[in-house]
């Protein structure tokens, strides 16, 4: 019976794996070592109960009580905290789901590589702060690292069969967010309300907030680099307000293979839970004939100033990947709380990077975990000093 873990149950890809997992047969065909959630204690426990897993455990200790008491009688164990989740990513398991937001991912996916598991990676944020790092670790202990962000598991499949020194361009697809149509203008005055509603993903509101910023699509960039190892000028960002193709990969020869299907994440989780064998998954077929045209449209950096950001942290790379992230997340919160404007978020982060860059060497290599934690943290603070600032009118 195969192993499985799956770390973020309770976010929309956590829920789109359950989905899937049950519909594959639940506990009849795997065994769930290990589930994992934020606060939505309930949704965590009638997913623990049915896919009976071994260990249930919420990131936040306060509500640990809670989840214990939904899941007495059951026999499955609870935890809570972050070296909980860690150390439950540590128990044997054949394939992992690291679909924690944030850099809180970062820990359990190494742990899960070390013990040589097959990680579905889904937390971008992994890749961002600690690709080298990563890389290495799966290489090392013999894992296996599959993406599960449909940009990348896309431009995974169009690789299968493929040399990678042949891939001439890869062209990363943007939906454009909520706020595409906006005019550059009035996007200083978007509201939390306008900036989640998605028009084609139902998506958590932290990633709908990064895909109107763009923010994710900056992630996305230094995440391809570090996955695919393709330089950072042979990758491209294009506006597809459709989301139909997921990315294209353009080979020295002229070709240009993309990959389409229905906005449905259970696409890029069924490829990785599936893998390498393609089996059938519940998603919409398409219909070219109904859908008519597809467009396309370069991005505006002007609107979306964290594209270059990101670029800038692709030429200095090291640890710029870890400062980078931390900003956005602190940058993220920040506009969350109404602390800052929507466009003062790219600010924030590049004001944080100029802070941090000035007290550390970004370009350094990390040797560990620590090494990349010390730069989350040192960037967390010189983010919220800016952003302090920035309420106050002061200069950043």
């Amino acid at each position: 019976m195969r192993r499985i873990s799956v770390f973020g149950i309770t976010g929309s890809v956590g829920e789109n794996t359950f989905d899937l997992l049950m519909r594959q047969g639940g506990p009849r065909v795997f065994r769930t070592v290990a589930v994992s959630g934020g606060r939505n204690v309930a949704r965590l426990a009638e997913m623990a109960r049915a896919l009976k897993a071994e260990v249930a455990l919420c990131a936040d200790a306060a509500v640990l009580p809670l989840l214990r008491d939904a899941l007495a009688g059951s026999g499955i164990e609870c935890a809570a905290g972050a070296p909980a989740i860690a150390e439950a990513a540590t128990r044997p398991a054949d394939w992992v789901m690291s679909a924690i937001i944030g850099v809180a991912g970062l820990q359990p996916g190494l742990r899960a590589l070390e013990q040589g598991a097959t990680l579905a990676l889904a937390n971008k944020e992994s890749l961002v702060t600690a690709g080298p790092l990563l890389m290495a670790t799966a290489a090392m202990h013999g894992g296996r690292i599959l993406p599960v962000d449909s940009e990348h598991s896309a431009i995974f499949q169009a690789l299968v069969g493929e040399d990678i020194a042949a891939v001439e361009r890869v062209i990363l697809t943007a939906s454009g967010g909520a706020l595409r149509d906006w005019p550059l203008a009035r996007l200083a005055q978007a509201t939390l309300a306008d900036a989640t509603t998605h028009p084609n993903w139902s998506m958590g509101q932290r990633i709908t907030i990064d895909s109107a910023s763009m923010f994710n699509k900056a992630l996305e960039l230094i995440e391809t680099r570090e996955f695919f190892g393709v330089e950072p000028d042979q990758i491209e960002v294009i506006i597809h307000p459709e989301s139909l193709i997921h990315s294209m990969v353009c080979y020295r020869d002229g070709a240009m293979m993309a990959h389409l299907g229905a906005p449905d994440m259970r696409h890029a989780i069924g490829y990785a839970l599936n893998w390498p064998v393609r089996d059938a998954l519940p998603v919409a077929r398409l219909d070219l004939a109904s859908v008519g045209t597809l467009t396309f449209r370069a991005p505006d950096l002007d609107r979306f100033p964290a594209l270059r950001l990101a670029r800038e942290v692709m030429a200095v790379r090291g640890l710029a990947g870890a400062a980078f992230n931390a900003a956005k997340e602190v940058a993220l919160d920040q506009f969350i709380a109404g602390g800052i404007g929507f466009m003062d978020m790219a600010h924030l982060v590049e004001a944080t990077l100029a802070r941090v860059s000035a007290r550390a060497s970004l370009g350094k290599a990390a040797t560990g975990l620590d090494d990349v934690m010390e730069i989350d943290q040192l960037a967390r603070v010189q983010a919220v000093e800016a952003a302090q600032k920035m309420r106050q009118g002061q200069g950043l």
